[in-house]
């Protein structure tokens, strides 16, 4: 076996190629590079729609108790409108305003109870509990009661929510008296039959 310089040349001609072949294969996959992202008038144009207020010409639109700042009204009755069988268009047209002052008067009861609320601390002292426990003591147990179906106030002229008609309704029943024992000894009895 001997040194052949002219195999040694053509195995490295085909190793170069072979090399070179793979490398471009290898390159054609890799990520290209990317350039940061230079122009002004998309980050200009992002700023304006990702910076706009829905709400900038009238800022408080969405504020609870803007309904009565809006132009909201009940469409009026004309010739082509739904009338209910049995009703004229006035009448039909003040039923609908009654509706629609009924609905506004609730808004408005509720647009001023907003935003009130107790403070926790006011309460907490009004109730005692840092000057002793006589709260443990009491029916409502420290709790305050926002509705209630009796009088806890223990005065006379309280509404009582009782029966008028029935005084006790768990008291036992008195026995009926034997009427019906003395009818039947009473009337003779009929017997029926065909024999």
């Amino acid at each position: 076996i001997g040194f052949c310089p002219k195999q040694t040349l053509e195995i490295m001609k085909y190793t170069a190629v072979v090399s070179a072949l793979l490398l471009a294969n290898v390159d054609a996959f890799a990520p290209g590079q990317s350039s940061p992202r230079t122009t002004v008038a998309c980050d200009a144009l992002a700023d304006k729609i990702f910076g706009m207020d829905l709400f900038a010409p009238k800022a408080d639109q969405n504020n609870y108790g803007a309904r009565g700042n809006k132009n909201l009204k009940v469409g009026e009755i004309t010739d082509g409108s739904y009338v209910p069988n049995g009703l004229t268009k006035e009448q039909y047209a003040k039923i609908r305003a009654g509706e629609q002052a009924k609905k506004a008067a609730n808004y408005e009861k509720n647009v001023k109870k907003a935003g009130v609320f107790e403070d926790f601390t006011d309460w907490y002292a009004k109730r005692g509990t840092e000057l002793g426990q006589d709260w443990k003591q009491k029916v409502t147990l420290g709790h305050q009661m926002v509705k209630t179906k009796y009088d806890w106030s223990g005065t006379a002229d309280a509404k009582k929510f009782e029966s008028t008609t029935n005084t006790n309704v768990f008291a036992a029943k008195k026995a009926a008296p034997k009427k019906a024992a003395a009818k039947k000894a009473a009337a003779p009895t009929k017997k029926f039959g065909l024999f």
